[in-house]
């Protein structure tokens, strides 16, 4: 398959996970300068790297979650978790993984996306939420 055909099949796959207009504007937020990045992510991250038939796509979600959390990524970590959720992952599966990331990567790694989380999952009115302190 040649890099055209990676492109366009992750950029489908990348829209359906986390929808045209966010995949759009992650894609033009560097502008030209960017382009290079968001090509490669296209192609290889989401072309190749995540259709692959080794894991289903809810179990590579719930990796992320925790490679996100791990690593303290939190504005990649929302991203991921809407992505978690559109390819089917529960409350529960992302709650399991933050517990690990908790037990394995310390409290401070988990506190800011369990609030993330809670976020996205609809849970939490992020502005009635009060700011949470390591």
């Amino acid at each position: 398959m040649d890099t055209k055909d990676l492109y366009e099949r992750g950029l489908k796959l990348r829209q359906a996970m986390f929808g045209e207009a966010d995949v759009d504007k992650r894609m033009q937020a560097s502008g030209d300068f960017g382009a290079p990045l968001q090509n490669i992510i296209n192609a290889y991250v989401y072309g190749d790297v995540w259709q692959r038939d080794g894991l289903p796509n809810h179990v590579r979600s719930l990796v992320m979650l925790g490679i996100t959390a791990a690593s303290d990524r939190p504005a990649e970590f929302r991203v991921h978790a809407k992505g978690a959720l559109a390819n089917g992952c529960t409350r529960e599966q992302i709650q399991d993984v933050l517990q690990l990331v908790a037990m394995y990567c310390g409290v401070p790694a988990a506190i800011e996306t369990y609030r993330i989380a809670a976020e996205v999952l609809g849970e939490v009115d992020p502005a009635n939420e009060a700011p949470q302190g390591r």
